[in-house]
């Protein structure tokens, strides 16, 4: 079987005798760019600059060659613009403050300031004030906060519309090539079209817009789902009407070269506990999620990813509720998440996308051979059956030792024999 055959055999919940494997695909299942050229140097694969797929993660584009060795099975289709605005058709060279060599999308600028910072800008226009930051010493971008404060008399919602409009013919365009070059791979296809994201809180404050309106800082927002619920819920009402619109064009221009769609990366839980209540949930995302995902199903023969971090058992039957077909990153180490759980409960119901190695304690503190045992006993419990993607709990970051991401793909392989 092909790579696209082995991944459409587990999302129907059905066994393959094989795994698949995603990383690089989506930008919750990726690696960061240091750890893609540590991996190509252990690898013994050519030098060269390591194309900036995310740059707001800082995400390393995981090419053939790392495909090859690593037993990938999906690849993605990503949007032309980032969610800077900037286009990431056109790149140039640029060295990182840590020293690596990397190419990235034109109007983002890598060097630092004097005090070691550097500034990206909406659209790359640098007449308006910067809309993230690297600070000195981090490996990845923080949002800058540039909204003014809600003045509820003039609360309007076409302010937080804004980023959220139709896709233009360049757009689908654009998408059309991207899911024909995909498919063509022989691989399952993942496409990120956006504008699907309810509340996903790395793009509420509008870095891709250079003037900001509307509910733009993180905790103003997490305040505005209780004291503005009204409000909100129009907003989601207006955003899923726009998104139906676009998945209908998008549908008729890519049709079944695309097997997933990543809808909402909104995250509705803590190390601990959770954003939100059940009842909360189901009040005000649940009938928004369910119309768009109705839609889908009746519609198309797409499967809908969720990515959702945290401890979130107590909402797992509300996603499944709304139509949601994956879950991601599956994050094993938070409260209650026991991955024997995970499964006995919800696996016939969801695809777990993610959770075949824990990323905060194992992957970037254990020993190669503990991650060794740790990735054979998550892939003997998710895989059962089907249901199960291989990806780690969220993206690989930079300072994840590189004989421990090698042991992990060394357990892969193993499996696969």
């Amino acid at each position: 079987m092909t790579s696209r055959e082995i991944t459409q055999q587990t999302l129907h919940h059905r066994d393959s005798g094989r795994i698949p494997v995603d990383f690089g695909a989506t930008s919750v299942t990726g690696i960061h760019c240091r750890t893609v050229e540590a991996l190509r140097r252990h690898y013994g694969l050519e030098e060269k600059p390591v194309r900036i797929i995310e740059p707001f993660q800082m995400l390393g584009e995981v090419d053939e060659e790392l495909q090859e060795i690593m037993g990938i099975d999906v690849v993605g289709v990503w949007g032309r613009e980032n969610m800077f605005g900037i286009d990431e058709t056109r790149l140039h060279e640029q060295v990182t403050p840590w020293g690596q060599v990397v190419r990235i999308a034109e109007d983002i600028d890598l060097t630092p300031d004097q005090n070691g910072n550097v500034y990206i800008y909406a659209r790359g226009d640098r007449r308006y004030p910067p809309s993230a930051v690297m600070p000195e010493g981090c490996f990845f971008v923080n949002a800058v906060e540039r909204g003014a404060p809600v003045d509820d008399e003039k609360l309007s919602l076409t302010d937080n519309l804004e980023e959220f409009g139709h896709l233009t013919e360049e757009d689908l365009s654009h998408f059309e090539r991207e899911a024909t070059r995909a498919a063509a791979t022989g691989k399952a296809v993942v496409a990120g079209f956006g504008g699907t994201a309810l509340g996903d809180i790395a793009f509420v404050p509008g870095m891709g817009l250079k003037e900001p309106k509307g509910i733009r800082a993180v905790d103003e927002w997490y305040m505005s789902t209780v004291l503005r619920a009204e409000h909100i819920g129009r907003l989601f009402e207006k955003q899923i009407d726009v998104a139906i619109e676009n998945y209908r064009l998008l549908w008729d221009r890519v049709g079944e070269k695309v097997n997933v769609v990543f809808t909402c990366g909104t995250d509705f839980g803590t190390q601990n506990s959770q954003f939100c209540s059940r009842e909360t949930f189901r009040e005000l995302w649940l009938p928004h999620y369910r119309r768009m995902n109705d839609w889908i199903h009746r519609n198309t023969s797409w499967k809908i990813f969720k990515h959702c971090c945290g401890s979130i058992i107590p909402l797992i039957p509300s996603l499944i509720d709304a139509g949601f077909d994956i879950l991601n990153p599956v994050q094993i180490n938070a409260k209650d998440m026991d991955s024997q759980r995970l499964k006995d409960e919800f696996g016939d119901a969801l695809t777990f996308w993610g959770g075949g190695v824990d990323t905060q304690k194992i992957l970037p503190a254990g020993t190669p051979e503990q991650v060794r045992e740790h990735v054979l006993r998550q892939c003997e419990i998710f895989g059962k059956n089907g249901g199960f993607v291989f990806n780690a709990v969220h993206n690989i970051q930079a300072n994840v030792p590189v004989a421990n991401v090698a042991s992990m793909i060394e357990a892969l392989n193993s499996l696969r024999k």
